[in-house]
This record gives structure tokens, C-alpha cells and sequence, in this order.
């Protein structure tokens, strides 16, 4: 079996089991409400984040709801630069919707060779679909970004700085 076909499964295979507890097939999260402390609201527009930047405070739940208000699908992940970049990679190699098909390939993606260490949440959304996704930012970061890496999207300026207060 190719070496990058074989790399891929093994990718795949890891996502899938490093996926975060709460999340459904379809990529969301059942947050608790009752541990959120902030609802953060973005657009995923065609070839944009609204808001490009965000401040977040370190042990705060984030519940992200996230509206696609494009004709495409996008992604929201939460990543350092190291780790959208090898996403990216991924999705490239992988045709632009490896692991996206049925939204089982996002929920958790290994981050230990980042900076931070932990996992990467993403979502996949639909045209005209809302997603949701619960996240409690790490201790000990500067600085991190939320990107769609679907193949061309985050150059075409699909991305956006996630800065830590406090």
C-alpha cells in the first residue's frame, strides 16, 4: 500500500479515536449549558470568518456557534499555525473532503507535536447550515487560529487570530 495512502487511514483512524467526548456524527457538540460561560457567534461567508480575531481568556467555555451563510462547505478548526498547516496538508492529499464525507472525520485532532500539546476541535458546516462547538481554551497560550483548510479556502483568507487576555 502507498506510504501517503497508508498515512492517511492511520490519520483518519486517529481523529476518529481521539474525537472528543459530546460530539454527535455531525460534528457538534450536546454542549452543558450550564458550563459555558460565553457564546461566541461566527459567520463562515465565502472565503471569510466573522470576526477575523477573537479574545478569549484561559479556562474559559467557549460554545463557538458557527452560521454558514455561503454556497460552500466550511470547516472551523482551532489549531496553532504548525497544526493548520499539517491540516491543510491533509486535506490536500485527501482530495479536499477526506474525513468531511458525513462530518465523522472532524471532533478532535492530535495537537501533542504543537506547541500546546491537546487536541484541535473543528467543525464542518453545510451552505446554509449552523454548527456548535464547545471549547475550553488551554492554560499557558499566547496565541492560536481558527481556519477552514478545505483546499484553497485559507488562502483565499479564511482564517482568523484566537488572542489569550489575562
Amino acid at each position: 500500500m502507498n506510504k501517503s495512502i497508508l498515512a492517511a487511514l492511520f490519520t483518519l483512524w486517529s481523529v476518529s479515536s481521539l474525537a472528543a467526548p459530546g460530539h454527535q456524527a455531525d460534528g457538534t457538540q450536546q454542549p452543558d449549558e450550564a458550563k459555558v460561560d460565553r457564546v461566541i457567534q461566527i459567520e463562515a461567508g465565502e472565503m471569510m470568518f466573522g470576526p477575523e480575531a477573537l479574545a478569549v481568556a484561559p479556562g474559559e467555555t467557549v460554545k463557538f456557534e458557527i452560521h454558514n451563510s455561503g454556497v460552500l462547505e466550511h470547516e472551523f478548526v482551532i489549531g496553532d499555525r504548525a497544526a493548520q498547516e499539517e491540516h491543510r496538508r491533509m486535506m490536500r492529499e485527501m482530495g479536499g473532503h477526506g474525513g468531511h464525507g458525513g462530518h465523522g472525520g472532524h471532533g478532535g485532532h492530535d495537537m501533542a507535536e504543537g506547541e500546546h500539546g491537546g487536541d484541535m476541535p473543528a467543525v464542518t458546516i453545510a451552505p446554509g447550515a449552523t454548527a456548535t462547538l464547545v471549547w475550553t481554551v488551554p492554560e499557558g497560550i499566547s496565541q492560536l487560529e481558527y481556519a477552514c483548510n478545505l483546499p484553497g479556502h485559507y488562502e483565499a483568507g479564511m482564517a482568523g487570530k484566537i488572542d489569550f487576555q489575562g
